[in-house]
Parts: structure tokens; C-alpha cells; sequence
């Protein structure tokens, strides 16, 4: 230990240099993790004294139906938003690598933009075509002889609605991922499957599949880490109003009950259960996609 700080004083200089890092990252990151850990055994309107409340506020979410709700809307938004379009990303991304296709850098870039939208604009937009009286989609619906579709006033409808948000958001960041693995896998692979007769379905399902699995467990995980964060979509789409039906989540929820009702404690104890399910899923789908190599 003593030569650990010697070593040290040895390169304080270098030491310096980096410390701003450390104590940011102490200040801004260590620092609200612990605390929130303790404002969740807490009572805290956010000005007056902390009062010691033990496990009450987790008691207290575990026997609201409101937290059971909104659990499953997120779950319900999440499956609805990330299975599709990561399925679709990684068939755009295998189009995208084929040797027939041109202007592959055109594609990337084309379906990438998405994802660096404001998400303010992107929610504008689908107001405009999904609205219930005006909306795009209920135009065209109508032309074609079908009846019109009150889209945000239905649980169903107001879901499809934001998951067709996150889906035409993540599939182009996603595709262009699995669009890199894929420009990774040697070329003798798909050459040697082409002389012996492979179709490309068996391709695709026999080597670029199982070439990819560390990079769609990758693509799998940062979607549920993301899927059960969603937050400004409902939000913003709502405006001043409630969520609409079938729309509201478990951050809305917490941030609801944080800076709306000045319960932080319980708004500490619900960020803690969403980062155990979060970690929950995450174990899962590691678990799900390495099980074969067992």
C-alpha cells in the first residue's frame, strides 16, 4: 500500500491533470446514485426535514395499481417499439451488405438521420399523421374506402402510435450497427456456402445470425435499457394533458410523483425498482442469447 501511494505522489502531476474527470464524475454521477439510495428509505417534499420511513415507500408502490399499470404499458410500449424495428434493422442491414447493392455509405447516412431528430420534431410529426379528426393516416384510410381510426383514444391505438415513434427512430441507429458486424464477417463464409448450394434464407439464417449474436445481444440490451426509459414521447405528445390511454410509463410515473408532488423519496424507491428490472431483463437476455454456447 505504501508503494501504491508512492507511486502515486510520483506522477501527481499526471494525476492532476485527469482529476477534473474524477471529480465530476464523483460530483455528477457517484454522488446522486448513493444519494438516491438513501432518499428511498426517506419521507422528502424536497425542502423540509428527511423523515426515516424504512421500506414504506417500496411497500406503498408494490400496493398501488397505478405502479402495476404503468408497468405494463411500458412493458406493453417496449415490446411493441423494439421487437419490430430491430427485426427490420438487422433485414435493412443484410439488404444494405449485399454486393449488388450500390451507395451503401448514401444508406447508412440516410438511415441514421432519424436518430439524431429532435425528438420534439419527430413527435409533431406523428401528431400530424396519426391525429384522431385530421390526421394523415385516417385520410389515406379513408380514400381507400376504410373507416377512419380514433388513434390517441384507445389504449391499442395510442401505443401503436408511440411505437411507430421508436421504431422509425432506433432501426436506422440500430441497422447501421448490425450493417459494421456484418461487413466484419469474412467473405469466404458466404463464398463457401454459395458452392454448396445454400439459399440465401439458409445464409442468413446458419452464418449471419450466429456471426452477429454478440452485437444483436448488444442491440437487445441498450433497446430494453432504452424501451424502459420512454419518456418524452408520451410526454410530449400529451402536452399539459394526462398521458394519453395505454401511454403513460414507469419514468413518467416517478417523474410524476417527484417533481409534481414533491414526493421524492417515493420517486428515489420507484428509479430503484426500474433499475432492477432493468438489470433483470438484461441478465435474461445475456442468459438467453449465450445459452447455446453452454
Amino acid at each position: 500500500m505504501a508503494g501504491l501511494f508512492k507511486e502515486i505522489y510520483k506522477s501527481r502531476t499526471l494525476y492532476l491533470f485527469i482529476s477534473p474527470f474524477y471529480l465530476l464524475f464523483l460530483i455528477f454521477s457517484v454522488f446522486p446514485i448513493l444519494f438516491s439510495m438513501y432518499l428511498a428509505v426517506h419521507k422528502w417534499d424536497g425542502i423540509g426535514e428527511m423523515k426515516y420511513v424504512g421500506f414504506k415507500n417500496f411497500d406503498y408502490m408494490f400496493h398501488d395499481p397505478t405502479f402495476w399499470k404503468v408497468l405494463v404499458n411500458n412493458i406493453a410500449l417496449w415490446i411493441l417499439g423494439n421487437a419490430p424495428q430491430l427485426l427490420c434493422a438487422l433485414v435493412v442491414a443484410y439488404i444494405i451488405n449485399l454486393s449488388i447493392v450500390r451507395f451503401k455509405g448514401f444508406y447508412r447516412i440516410a438511415y441514421f438521420l432519424p436518430n439524431v431528430t429532435a425528438m420534439v420534431a419527430v413527435v409533431i410529426i406523428f401528431q400530424s399523421l396519426f391525429g384522431n379528426e385530421y390526421g394523415l393516416i385516417n385520410y389515406l384510410m379513408e380514400k381507400i374506402g376504410l373507416h377512419k381510426i380514433a388513434w390517441l383514444n384507445s389504449e391499442f391505438g395510442a401505443r401503436v402510435v408511440i411505437a411507430a415513434m421508436i421504431s422509425w427512430r432506433y432501426m436506422g441507429y440500430n441497422a447501421v450497427i448490425y450493417l459494421s458486424g456484418l461487413q466484419r464477417i469474412p467473405k469466404d463464409l458466404y463464398e463457401a456456402a454459395e458452392l454448396d448450394g445454400a439459399t440465401l434464407f439458409q445464409t442468413f439464417t446458419k452464418i449471419t445470425i450466429p456471426m452477429l449474436r454478440p452485437i444483436i445481444l448488444f442491440s437487445v440490451m441498450m433497446s430494453t435499457i432504452g424501451g424502459f426509459q420512454i419518456f418524452t414521447e408520451p410526454q410530449v405528445l400529451a402536452g399539459n394533458q394526462p398521458p394519453y390511454p395505454g401511454t403513460d410509463t414507469i419514468v413518467l410515473y416517478m417523474f410524476r410523483e417527484g417533481f409534481n408532488y414533491q414526493n421524492y423519496g417515493y420517486a428515489a424507491a420507484v428509479s430503484w425498482v426500474l433499475f432492477i428490472i432493468i438489470g433483470l431483463l438484461s441478465v435474461l437476455n445475456w442468459k438467453f442469447f449465450n445459452r447455446s454456447d453452454d
